[in-house]
């Protein structure tokens, strides 16, 4: 991945810029879904993945920050039991009934001249698109430090939408910027836990390379709908798929 990171700013002109660069994160959704009865006797010793873990990259500027998934490397795929075990996970993800593994967050635009936001989620195979405004988080700062990638870390928490937030940030990278809608600490977030590592953003490589114009902004995939209508969508979703995985739970002998 660090390659691919390597060979996409390659394409980006090399002359520096202050506040400009691309963060590569690694993103992991701890899994939610409970394996059945009539699988756990078959799995045996077969150990099952325990987050859904990808790739994002994030661009930034002085006024916008866009975060996507990173481009994906042609990899050996893993074998044997390794393999089996990620199949399995997959296909328990797919039913699972749980919010987080059914939806995954694509893209997601902050602007920090208007404090606009685009989202782009992918939910039970559909790509929706969300604006609004930019969470409004009360960060509390701990006086905790740390050392990462060669940054000085300084540890700030929060609490939003019943979600509890653990962000760490260098203020040596003086931008009010982070992974999905995480920002406005002054300075960028590197590594961010919500709800006691549920979600971990950790930065993998830091490039300051200045951004070509035009890379940042807000996306335009998906079905455009309001954050009431997503919401909607996703209760009317989950429950007729509750319906559905209790109605096969009761014909099951």
């Amino acid at each position: 991945m660090k390659r691919a990171l390597t060979l996409l700013l390659a394409l980006i002109p090399s002359a520096t810029a202050a506040q400009q660069g691309a963060i590569l994160y690694e993103r992991a959704v701890k899994y939610e879904f409970e394996i059945p009865e009539q699988w756990a006797a078959r799995l045996g010793d077969l150990e099952m993945p325990a987050a859904n873990v990808t790739s994002m990259l994030l661009f930034f500027n002085e006024s916008a920050s866009l975060m996507i998934p990173a481009p994906a490397e042609e990899e050996e795929m893993p074998g044997g039991t390794e393999q089996r075990a990620q199949r399995l996970a997959t296909r328990l993800r797919m039913a699972s009934t749980a919010r987080s593994d059914q939806e995954v967050l694509l893209q997601a635009y902050v602007s920090y001249k208007d404090g606009s936001i685009a989202e782009t989620y992918e939910f039970m195979g559909r790509t929706f698109r969300i604006s609004g405004t930019q969470p409004s988080y009360a960060w509390r700062l701990s006086g905790e430090q740390s050392e990462f990638l060669g940054y000085t870390m300084q540890k700030a928490t929060a609490e939003h939408d019943s979600t509890t937030i653990e962000a760490w940030f260098t203020p040596e990278i003086p931008v009010s910027a982070g992974p999905g809608l995480y920002g406005g600490l002054p300075g960028l977030i590197l590594v961010v836990s919500v709800n006691d590592g549920h979600t971990v953003y950790s930065a993998t490589e830091v490039n300051l390379t200045a951004v070509e114009d035009g890379v940042v902004k807000p996306p335009d995939d998906g079905q455009e709908v309001s954050r009431e209508e997503y919401e909607e969508i996703v209760a009317e979703k989950l429950a007729e798929l509750e319906a559905t995985q209790r109605s096969r739970r009761t014909r099951r002998p």
